[in-house]
């Protein structure tokens, strides 16, 4: 099979990895790919919002699956024009896409639907939000409406910071449009959780639970990012959770998209928060999270290529998807000043070798007389499989060792919450 994977992140350098390990592939192109996607598959230079040129590369080279994987793409309706043109595809169509697209939309769905989120209030009107902003409790959580490369939602502490956060979103326009609109919603407590599952519309099948670590610095300090580092299963994620997620959440919510004409096939990721309440949605996402995948994905047993097939054809209840009994760890390399300012163009110094079940996923990074360069704020995951947690975490920071770059900086405390649950559990 010739396969297309659209995207130049980490997240998709995971995915690219884990289809070249079924024996059904012969080649992967990546569009665009980066400079450490290189050495696993053949990278074109083709952004992932030019989906008319994509469309053409498609055709051009037969190509048997395309694998759209970031939500720009996803939303401008990619997968809707590769399917006019006969190409196979993962991913949902621009329809079923809003439910990340659109924060305004996905919280009035949730509402309609009776499935469990934080009340919210959305305004288009800056006057009335700043108003609203006078009453409401604090903490108090302001997402811009559109997509924001995951740095769109801000916590406010106070009604100054709220407002401070308004302006920026909705008169600077710090994401552009996406701040046209702004959802204000209650600040939810307890450990937040993800969850991706693969689904054909009818059918869902949870993978492996996983934590995020969203804030720059140690100790949850710091500005928001796209991740830093996670790891998977989430032991907040327990048996009794997941049935509740099930029955209240993820199947009221595919059944729900279907009677929306919505219908979603795909990777749904659901960002869940365990309050003393029960589960609740934080927020959806389109497609597989970043950096969660290079968390879960190594700890697939079973072929993806198969899996995306029968999601497309609406036959998944039929795969067998298995994942490891293990755990593992991914430890995000970042540049420094990320998520704000941060310089590019420094060399990558790689160990030689690596540990085994341990991986290096490439994110901001190109290829410069076959010299290895940061390009981006996230410039590599680093993960770790092991048997347990602890070993998987400590497999990841030993081999951190070994990497560097001019102004490198990762946290120091990735998996140490997870870690005290585990203990309070054992």
């Amino acid at each position: 099979m010739k396969i297309m994977v659209v995207g130049g992140g980490g997240r998709e350098h995971t995915i690219v990895k884990k289809l070249k390990e079924s024996p059904k592939v012969d080649i992967i192109y990546a569009l665009p790919g980066n400079g450490g996607i290189a050495a696993e598959a053949i990278c074109v230079d083709i952004g992932a919002k030019d989906i008319p040129a994509i469309v053409d590369f498609a055709k051009q080279k037969a190509i048997d699956l395309a694998v759209v994987a970031p939500d720009d793409p996803l939303v401008l309706g990619a997968v809707d024009e590769l399917e006019k043109a006969g190409i196979p595809c993962f991913g949902p169509n621009k329809s079923a896409a809003i439910i990340e697209g659109s924060k305004v939309f996905s919280k009035n769905f949730m509402k309609k639907y009776g499935i469990p989120t934080a009340k919210y209030e959305f305004f288009s009107d800056l006057e009335k939000a700043l108003d609203y902003l006078n009453d409401c409790p604090y903490p108090t959580v302001i997402k811009a409406d559109g997509l924001a490369l995951g740095k769109g939602v801000i916590i406010a502490e106070t009604a100054e910071e709220g407002k401070k956060a308004l302006i920026s979103i909705m008169q600077d326009k710090v994401f552009g449009e996406s701040g046209n609109q702004v959802v204000i919603e209650e600040f939810l407590e307890g450990p937040e959780v993800s969850v991706l599952c693969f689904t054909d519309g009818k059918f869902i099948s949870p993978m492996v639970s996983s934590m995020d670590h969203k804030r720059a610095h140690d100790n949850d300090e710091g500005p928001n990012t796209g991740g830093m580092g996670v790891i998977a299963p989430s032991p907040y994620y327990t048996d009794s959770i997941a049935k509740q997620c099930m029955e209240k959440i993820f199947l009221p919510t595919i059944s729900a998209m279907k009677d929306e004409n919505r219908e979603f096939k795909g990777c749904l990721y659901f960002g869940l928060m365990l309050t003393k309440s029960g589960p609740k949605v934080i927020e959806y996402n389109c497609r597989f999270g970043d950096p969660e995948t290079q968390a879960v994905l190594p700890l697939l047993e079973s072929d993806l290529v198969d899996i995306m097939l029968s999601t497309r054809e609406g036959r998944l209840a039929e795969q067998n998807i298995s994942f490891k009994n293990a755990a593992s760890c991914c430890l995000v390399m970042a540049s420094g000043g990320y998520p704000e300012k941060y310089e590019k163009g420094k060399k990558i110094s790689l160990p030689e070798s690596l540990p085994e079940d341990t991986d290096i996923y490439f994110a901001g990074v190109k290829l410069s007389d076959g010299q290895l360069l940061t390009s981006g704020g996230r410039v590599l995951g680093i993960t770790s499989v092991s048997n347990d947690l602890k070993s998987a975490i400590d497999a990841a920071y030993k081999t951190a060792e070994n990497i560097s770059f001019d102004g490198a900086f990762y946290r120091r405390d990735i998996g140490e919450k997870a870690l005290k649950a585990c203990n309070i559990g054992g």
